[in-house]
């Protein structure tokens, strides 16, 4: 069984390893929530632009206390700075650039993957929500999807399925899932696990994945 780590040094490994998803050259939109934090691991020699569906497209990371401007911030009410050369722009042209495929990546949160690719990550049914967000729009509009989440519930079930239960957001839409336990892809045929995190046995990974996984012939680890 793998180390416990806590739960802000798994964020913050999921995270780094979701920034390696992101090229030189990318318009990438973050999901609120985990992905946020993906910002602040970019590395500097990469030339990337975040775009927030709210209307900013050249997030910067995140504020220190004395750069705080409560009038800048995320789709997920978080403050952030603006990169050198940032624009602001209504909602409407924000959409229109998910929508017409300008955005590269899309790194968002899930509640359930299902091992076709399917996607639910918008509501749980008798939960007050305050509306369904962009994440409809996101996931159809960008050309690579990205899931990163834990890899069970907090009942210790797991999230990663033959068949999503909660209400989709898209289906066959995820290209790749990063959890805090391993690295899988959505393939045609299956879904294939390519990374494990150190101290994760294949074993105790196939027991916590309801889905069936593939097991690549190049399997990697990942560092803590």
């Amino acid at each position: 069984m793998a180390v416990k780590m806590d739960k802000a040094a798994i964020r913050e490994m999921i995270a780094r390893r979701a920034e390696q998803e992101i090229e030189s050259g990318f318009y990438v939109n973050l999901g609120i929530g985990m992905p946020t934090m993906v910002a602040n691991y970019i590395q500097p020699e990469k030339e990337v632009v975040l775009q927030s569906e709210n209307g900013l497209l050249g997030i910067g990371r995140s504020p220190y206390e004395e750069e705080v401007d409560p009038d800048l911030i995320n789709a997920g009410k978080e403050t952030v700075t603006a990169a050198p050369g940032a624009a602001y722009c209504d909602s409407a042209e924000s959409f229109a650039m998910i929508r017409g495929e300008h955005i590269d990546l899309a790194i968002l949160g899930g509640m359930e993957v299902a091992e076709n690719g399917d996607l639910a990550n918008w509501m749980i049914p008798g939960k007050m929500i305050k509306g369904m967000g962009g994440a409809m729009d996101i996931v159809h509009g960008s050309k690579k999807v990205v899931i990163i989440m834990d890899h069970v519930n907090k009942h210790g079930d797991p999230k990663i399925l033959k068949t999503c239960k909660l209400p989709l957001t898209g289906k066959s839409v995820v290209d790749r899932i990063i959890t805090d336990r391993a690295v899988m892809d959505v393939t045609e045929a299956g879904l294939v696990l390519v990374e494990i995190v150190e101290g994760w046995s294949v074993d105790e990974i196939k027991a916590s994945t309801e889905a069936e996984l593939i097991i690549s012939e190049e399997l990697m680890k990942i560092h803590k």
